[in-house]
């Protein structure tokens, strides 16, 4: 996605099919991490954080390539939703219509799973940052774990919005059932690293 933020939402808020929840979920979760990551550079080259600089570089790594992994779905989200958008342009009576509905939907549904996977890996690193990284930066750590959950919402909805309509229920009821895995996980852990912030302010 080569597009400045404010071009990025001038479309979002636009009448154009893409992007959208798919997208910005991807961009949240992108936004998450990165504030994770902030933490982690904040806390590099600090005497007081001697004993975990090892552990924050590698972390450090992790949180960018999953950074690029986000960024590249806000593009995939947008691409998977387009042989859906014609797939709904197709006659009512066409014999074809369910096997293409089908195909598309399934297509369309990959990109915000992916998402979810990637935000739940995400809230994973956000944990050790808010455990090991700078206190001084520690609130930033709560930003990125509640955005970071943001985004897994956002793309639990655009996955249960296509498999609702899957005609081939035993597959739709398995994605369902690994959504709602990553959705009870992801957000059990955001609540813990939030909480947790919250209480070290407070």
């Amino acid at each position: 996605m080569e597009k400045n933020v404010d071009k990025f939402l001038e479309t979002l808020a636009s009448s154009a099919p893409t992007p959208g929840g798919g997208g910005a979920a991807a961009l949240c979760g992108a936004v998450g991490i990165a504030l994770g990551n902030m933490v982690g550079n904040l806390t590099m080259g600090k005497k007081k954080y001697a004993e975990v600089q090892e552990d924050i570089a590698a972390l450090n790594q992790r949180a960018e390539a999953l950074r690029a992994d986000f960024v590249a779905l806000i593009d995939a989200d947008a691409e998977a939703f387009k042989p859906l958008s014609e797939a709904y342009g197709i006659p009512k009576d066409d014999p074809k219509r369910q096997e293409v509905m089908e195909a598309a939907l399934l297509a369309a549904v990959q990109p915000p799973l992916e998402i979810m996977r990637k935000c739940v890996k995400a809230l994973e690193l956000i944990a050790e940052y808010a455990a090991k990284g700078s206190a001084l930066a520690v609130s930033d750590a709560g930003c990125a774990a509640a955005i970071t959950r943001a985004a897994l919402e956002a793309a639990a909805l655009n996955v249960f919005v296509n498999t609702r309509l899957m005609s081939r229920r035993d597959r739709a009821d398995a994605i369902n059932e690994e959504a709602n895995v990553l959705l009870s996980d992801g957000c059990t852990a955001a609540g813990e690293i939030y909480e947790e912030v919250y209480g070290r302010l407070n």
